[in-house]
């Protein structure tokens, strides 16, 4: 391409749309191509990392990216794209305030990830949080202290069983995790409460298939299930939620418990802004690709992440993809961001292909489990080698840096178990002083 600058769009500004436009903005100058992404929200957030943020082993801060920061060569726009129609290589942005606007391009880079796959269940929806962004950790962390601290200060006994336990739907790596690093967080934090004990605590896991944590070799699985036991955590395989209205739980296998926490990690599912595209998609609403991430069927887009159903090369069938890990996003991004600079000069593009290496997982301080290469670990050398690959993965020096401060920190001092609750009702003091709230009353 030759003329005026060549005009990128990036749709989506996480870990495959970021290091997509790092890359982009390299190995091409400003005379080449003109870069622009859009993304509702104006950081990256490195999922891995959730679970630490939200047990607070980690700054929540220090696991996101401020996109402008880093892509000093590009334009971010703060905002949703709500359609993109490629016959006429374009796309609706709507602001978080004001009217939608068009944007033109030339080539299109599609990887706006995934969203929790919701099911309809009654009452999830109303009760429910997922475990996917910032906010939910943060949020999360406060509300678990929040629940000790309810528990502490009520003469109710129902109440207190409520605010005391705390559910989990979906056994992978999102759920095992969020669990795992709260319940250790929440144990912890019952040194300095009066009349809360850990025994006082109920942590139900509930997963539908007949294992946790589908990613690693069987054997281990039922490891990770019996070192949750010990702790006390109640997993129940083969088992649905089947309702969740009012606080009521009701699981498949008859048992019923009120819980004011319920957390959705059972799935994904591609962004639904897919749906409103003039794009091919396959059968689960992704972008069918090629091995060099081209969308299929059309010319001048590519595609990775979440949303994109691509060829896994390393595999004897030919039908197989890449899933939707943080391995494979890493790896996508660094191909992406080199066949869009060749199709841009005119070159050859490259195939995507990686083996899949393994996975960690951290199951709280010092304890995880790994399969890396076919070698498994369990206990410390498993957590050392989650937080090691993963600090590695984390975007840029200075938040690599960060993180490791964090932990050196941590090994120095004790933990710090405070909730700000406050965060989610930012206004109650304010609308109290205006007379808009009244104090409850005693009877």
């Amino acid at each position: 391409m030759t003329g005026q600058p060549v005009r990128i769009l990036i749709v989506g500004g996480g870990y495959v749309g970021m290091y997509t436009a790092l890359g982009l903005q390299k190995k091409l100058s400003r005379g080449a191509a003109e870069i622009t992404l859009v993304e509702p929200q104006s950081n990256m957030t490195y999922q891995p990392f959730l679970p630490e943020a939200a047990a607070g082993s980690v700054e929540p801060r220090h696991v996101v990216v401020p996109l402008r920061k880093v892509l000093r060569h590009c334009t971010v726009l703060s905002g949703a794209v709500t359609r993109v129609e490629h016959a006429a290589k374009r796309v609706t942005v709507q602001p978080v305030q004001g009217e939608a606007y068009r944007r033109d391009y030339d080539l299109l880079v599609m990887c706006p990830g995934s969203i929790s796959r919701l099911l309809p269940i009654p009452g999830l929806a109303e009760n429910g949080i997922g475990f996917k962004t910032i906010g939910e950790a943060i949020y999360l962390r406060n509300h678990v202290l929040s629940q000790l601290d309810l528990a502490a200060s009520t003469d109710d006994p129902e109440q207190r069983r409520r605010a005391l336990t705390f559910v989990f739907v979906g056994g992978g790596y999102a759920g095992v995790e969020a669990m795992a690093e709260l319940e250790d967080m929440a144990r912890y934090a019952t040194r300095y409460i009066d009349n809360v004990e850990p025994s006082d605590m109920r942590w139900v896991l509930v997963e539908a298939a007949s294992r946790i944590m589908p990613e690693v070799s069987v054997r281990l699985s039922a490891y990770t299930v019996d070192r949750l036991t010990e702790r006390a955590i109640d997993v129940r395989l083969n088992t649905r939620l089947e309702s969740a209205e009012g606080g009521r739980i009701v699981l498949s296998d008859g048992e019923q418990f009120d819980a004011d926490t319920l957390v959705w990690t059972a799935g994904v599912k591609a962004n639904p802004i897919l749906q409103q595209t003039d794009l091919p998609l396959d059968d689960k609403g992704r972008l069918p690709c090629a091995a060099n991430l081209t969308v299929k069927g059309v010319t001048g887009v590519f595609a990775a992440g979440d949303c994109a159903a691509v060829p896994d090369l390393t595999k004897d069938d030919p039908n197989a993809l890449c899933g939707p890990s943080a391995q494979h996003a890493v790896r996508q991004a660094k191909t992406l961001a080199g066949n869009v600079a060749a199709a841009v000069h005119g070159g050859t593009l490259r195939d995507y292909r990686h083996a899949y290496a393994g996975s960690v997982a951290s199951l709280g301080l010092y304890r995880g489990v790994a399969e890396v290469y076919g070698i498994k670990l369990r206990g410390f050398p498993a957590w050392w080698m989650h937080r090691t690959y993963h600090v590695s993965r984390m975007p840029t020096f200075n938040r690599k840096v960060r993180i490791i401060a964090d932990w050196t920190g941590a090994l120095l001092f004790r933990r710090e178990v405070v909730s700000l609750g406050q965060l989610q009702r930012p206004r109650t003091e304010f609308e109290q002083a205006a007379g808009k709230r009244e104090l409850p009353e005693v009877s």
